[in-house]
């Protein structure tokens, strides 16, 4: 073999490698319809590196926590949602990360103070993570981590001070991640997240006309993505996206314009993380996410 036919296999490796560095991941919602098949059935496609069970949307120290899963089980039954344990497992098992979303889209979840952080803490560490109570929803699996989903309440809350609590226990990682909305600052999360305590962001790039992707339109996108991966302080930002034209009221980019224009834009970023769903239901009907997974 010539010199020069080693150098053209040598490049084509570290091309290779390099691609396989920068690969990006696909994080999806499960949990919100019960069409949308079991937890163990979403993690078995093994097109999704995080799952994120949707949702704890009561959680403050004010009221009873209370999990809600649509039609996946009854929290309020006899045995709850305790089933969905051997679920979890199966999916970490297979090395996917399953996180518990914090809901705020409705409710004013007053966190209104670092005691009220600490409290809530103590419950999700006890009840989701790697603590002991007899009473955890879930059952026995230890979840990987948090999501925060706030879309309400005000703007002062002690996010930053829950996600600091959360990830002062010793023992598993506990993973703290974010769907902020695209407009930078985020409204609720903020001052949250420049504290360097989140893992990862998915950024809600849907809903939200003046910075989501628009068809012949890709600045304020592409603006609203630097200021994203300049200015916060997390190691990957995802691109998040409604899995369908019915998953969300604005905001759905084709597959063929994901892949040719989108993701070529914002690959390059080292911040780069992949691709975030809405949702599990909607990529069961779409195919979403087979269809743009070789592609992240």
């Amino acid at each position: 073999m010539s010199l020069k036919s080693q150098i053209s296999i040598l490049s084509l490796i570290l091309l290779a490698l390099a691609n396989g560095l920068n690969a990006g991941k696909i994080v999806i919602y499960w949990g919100q319809n019960g069409n949308e098949g079991t937890l163990a059935e979403t993690c078995a496609t093994r097109n999704y590196e995080y799952v994120i069970i949707a949702f704890l949307p009561t959680f403050v120290p004010t009221q009873t926590p209370m999990i809600n899963l649509a039609g996946h089980c009854d929290p309020q039954s006899t045995n709850g949602c305790i089933a969905l344990s051997s679920d979890i497992k199966f999916c970490q098992s297979k090395g996917i990360k399953v996180l518990l979303s914090l809901r705020g889209d409705k409710g004013s979840y007053p966190l209104e103070s670092t005691q009220d952080a600490s409290l809530v803490a103590t419950y999700l560490w006890n009840n989701f993570l790697g603590g002991n109570s007899t009473s955890r929803p879930l059952g026995p699996a230890v979840l990987d981590g948090i999501d925060f989903d706030i879309e309400g309440g005000s703007t002062n809350q002690h996010w930053s001070d829950l996600a600091r609590f959360l990830k002062g226990y010793n023992g598993k990682k506990v993973y703290i991640t974010a769907a902020p909305q695209c407009p930078f600052p985020d409204a609720w999360l903020g001052n949250a997240l420049t504290t360097g305590l989140f893992d990862y962001v998915w950024v809600q790039f849907y809903n939200n006309p003046s910075c989501q992707y628009i068809s012949g339109k890709i600045n304020n996108f592409e603006d609203a993505w630097k200021k994203w991966t300049l200015h916060i302080p997390v190691k990957k930002i995802f691109l998040g996206l409604p899995a369908s034209l019915e998953a969300a009221g604005s905001g759905f980019i084709p597959v063929d314009n994901l892949t040719s224009i989108v993701l070529p834009t914002i690959k390059g970023s080292d911040k780069y993380g992949g691709v975030m769903l809405w949702s599990r239901y909607y990529d069961v009907l779409s195919g979403y996410s087979s269809s743009i997974k070789s592609y992240v």
